[in-house]
């Protein structure tokens, strides 16, 4: 073998390398961002819970019922029901959650009984 064949070994050899490392490394990147999101995901999850008791809440905690999806709950006041969103930071309400707002502000809001006998 000339010296030219074994240096373009050794070169492809290293290049393999540095592939295979690259994509451990871009794999684990991905792990670790899905991870983090999932994570995010969970804490705003179990922080929505809590929020009603926090001393800026401007309602009585009592009151508050858990809904959870697609809007965080339901504050039922004397004069009047809210639908309340908790959000954090700056995320944004998602397509379904603008559209409860948008039926609560055009007022397409309904009572039903439902009778089971």
């Amino acid at each position: 073998m000339s010296a030219s064949t074994i240096i373009i070994l050794i070169l492809l050899g290293l290049v393999l390398i540095l592939f295979s490392l690259w994509r451990r490394a871009t794999s684990r990147h991905a792990d670790v961002a899905f991870a983090k999101a999932s994570q995010s995901s969970k804490y705003g999850k179990m922080t929505e819970q809590f929020m009603p008791f926090l001393k800026d809440y401007p309602y009585d905690p009592q009151n508050f019922r858990f809904l959870g999806t697609p809007i965080d709950g339901i504050q039922f006041e004397e004069d009047k029901i809210i639908f309340i969103e908790f959000k954090t930071n700056s995320s944004q309400l998602s397509p379904r959650q603008k559209q409860v707002a948008q039926n609560v502000w055009q007022k397409r809001v309904e009572f039903e009984e439902h009778r089971i006998e």
